[in-house]
């Protein structure tokens, strides 16, 4: 081979390691570099996430329940896609301002404004932050999710005060995996009012009451800036409120002239990452990337004089994918009391970045009754959900009508069935959904499914689609159950043991039902060694190590009624 030809071929190959500089559990490969400098933002949706339009030939399994939020794991489908939407409990708001801190200027407030809602396995309770009276953060636990107690601590005496300074945004994490008992929770805590924008300061804590300030300070950029852990790229990334032109047509201003004017700019979020949260912090405006928006698709109030913008997105790892909340202004009832009709919509992502919205109704509306505890100005927590039992718990702000300023804002609960986002259905005539070439290494299949009125009944295939013995449809013991965690099984075999490492493929056939998730797992717990985003009772770490046992001992015991 000539000099020039050798040359020529160690450049393409330095290109093509560069072109994917990272591959992650479910097989995407990122390409370098990372994150993406994406098109402009404007109302225009952005369009299926790369990873959409071209999966990996064979897709891993092996981390975490496999959800149907998107055609990701699809190769092909009869089934019905259906998006489902959380109950909200019907005794909330479930922390209200009751203590005479949380009262200011005639208004009472005890609202997770991001702040957190997490499962601490150590002492076997919830806890909460939220948003108090002057702007303090205040602190609650509680044993079942729904009844909660605010203690007397030591940090404001007699209070349960944990931060005296004024903020407005916060975020708080429960970091499972810090090996630093003294960093085990972090707080990203907005400074007061500064011109051109807040810095975020960073704060550490052994048992998220007592909290020390590191020094570290976000460059200036907007209220509600969060941050947010991605496991699966052992990343911090920060959601920036950004700012980008207004994309308003002529007709728009002309009809609604007390709206801004063109010049004026919309809220987007922008994106940084780093290695650790001093590193994420830390950035030059030119090294935060543009990243998401409100786009035409989302709800409109043309009633309002507005058109959407992209309040906050807080995000955290569920099973095997991140779970983002996207909160969405649709402008203000009332511009002198600050009513908000604020709703939060819900998004999937399966590289950190590019985000799936295939459904723009709300996921946590707001209520349409003036004298509602959610009335205006619902927005996520920071955890987003936790995982209890059969059911995903998620908190929420809420804010009632004000009359000469903000009205009443507390933090209220809804609750879904577990991996219950998204669900792939079948009537009485029954249908198939067959998926892309998948690879693991467990032995035992499960799904989260309802097939109580019908059955479901699973075979295996190999990459070309023909079925291997004995795992074939008239050796699979039919389920006919409601169950968020059950075992397929095949006569004449013991498990799937023999197929681990191999691309196989899966067809679940479905009669009258609805199939949420499926999975394999190494042991017959059922364990999916998956993220259970905020935690919850049962689980001693951040993933699924557990399987059954969380049915099984009896410490899920919620009075939601």
């Amino acid at each position: 081979m000539s000099k020039p030809l050798l040359l020529l071929l160690l450049a393409g190959l330095a290109a093509g390691s560069a072109l994917a500089a990272e591959t992650l559990p479910n097989g995407l490969a990122l390409p370098s570099p990372w994150p993406p400098r994406q098109q402009p933002i404007t109302v225009e949706p952005p369009g299926p996430p790369p990873y959409l339009l071209a999966p990996p030939a064979v897709i891993p399994i092996d981390l975490g329940r496999q959800l149907f939020v998107d055609y990701f794991l699809v190769a092909d489908t009869d089934l019905h896609r259906t998006a489902h939407t959380p109950e909200y409990f019907p005794g909330n708001p479930v922390i209200a301002p009751d203590r005479p801190w949380e009262k200011y200027r005639g208004q009472g407030m005890a609202m997770s404004f991001s702040d957190g809602v997490w499962y601490d396995p150590a002492s076997r309770l919830f806890q909460a932050w939220y948003m108090s009276g002057q702007s303090t953060t205040s602190y609650a636990t509680s044993g079942d999710g729904v009844h909660w107690d605010k203690p007397a601590l030591d940090v404001h005496p007699g209070t349960n005060i944990v931060q005296e300074a004024s903020r407005d945004s916060s975020i708080v994490w429960r970091d499972a995996e810090e090996i630093d008992p003294t960093r085990r929770y972090k707080m990203v805590h907005g400074m007061g009012n500064y011109p051109g924008g807040r810095p975020f300061g960073v704060y550490y804590s052994a048992d998220g009451i007592h909290w020390r300030d590191s020094g570290l300070r976000t460059p200036p950029v907007g209220d509600r800036t969060t941050a947010f852990w991605n496991p699966f790229r052992r990343v911090w990334v920060f959601s920036i409120r950004a700012y980008a032109p207004r994309q308003q047509p002529p007709a728009f201003y002309a009809k609604f002239p007390f709206h801004k004017q063109p010049g004026d700019e919309a809220r987007i979020r922008s994106y940084h990452e780093g290695s650790d949260l001093a590193a994420a912090a830390t950035w030059k405006p030119e090294e935060a990337v543009p990243w998401v928006g409100a786009d035409r698709l989302d709800a409109t109030r043309i009633d309002l004089g507005s058109r959407p913008e992209l309040y906050t997105v807080d995000a955290v790892a569920y099973e095997s994918v991140m779970l983002g909340f996207f909160t969405i202004w649709r402008g203000q009832y009332d511009r002198a009391v600050r009513d908000k009709p604020n709703q939060v919509s819900v998004g999937f992502s399966r590289d950190g970045f590019h985000w799936d919205r295939p459904f723009r109704s709300p996921f946590l509306p707001i209520s349409e009754q003036k004298g509602a505890w959610n009335y205006a100005n619902v927005q996520s927590v920071g955890g987003l959900c936790l995982v209890v039992g059969d059911r995903l718990f998620f908190y929420m702000s809420g804010r009632t009508a004000g009359q000469t300023g903000p009205g009443t804002e507390s933090t209220g609960l809804a609750t879904l069935r577990r991996d219950g986002f998204i669900s792939m259905d079948a009537g009485e005539g029954g249908g198939t959904l067959t998926t892309r070439p998948l690879r693991f290494h467990g032995r035992h299949l499960f799904v989260n499914a309802d097939s109580s009125r019908g059955e479901l009944k699973v075979e295996v295939l190999d990459a070309a689609g023909s079925v291997l013995p004995p795992y074939g449809l008239a050796e699979c013991a039919p389920l006919r159950s409601d169950n968020t965690l059950q075992e397929v099984t095949w006569q004449g075999a013991a498990d799937l043991g023999s197929l681990a490492g191999r691309p196989v493929r899966f067809r679940f056939h479905l009669r009258a039902g609805s199939l949420y998730a499926f999975w394999v797992s190494p042991d017959s717990s059922g364990a999916s060694h998956g993220y259970v985003a905020a935690g919850g009772p049962g689980f001693t770490g951040p993933t699924d190590t557990v399987g059954k046992a969380i049915y099984e001992t009896g410490t899920v015991k919620q009075e939601l009624n």
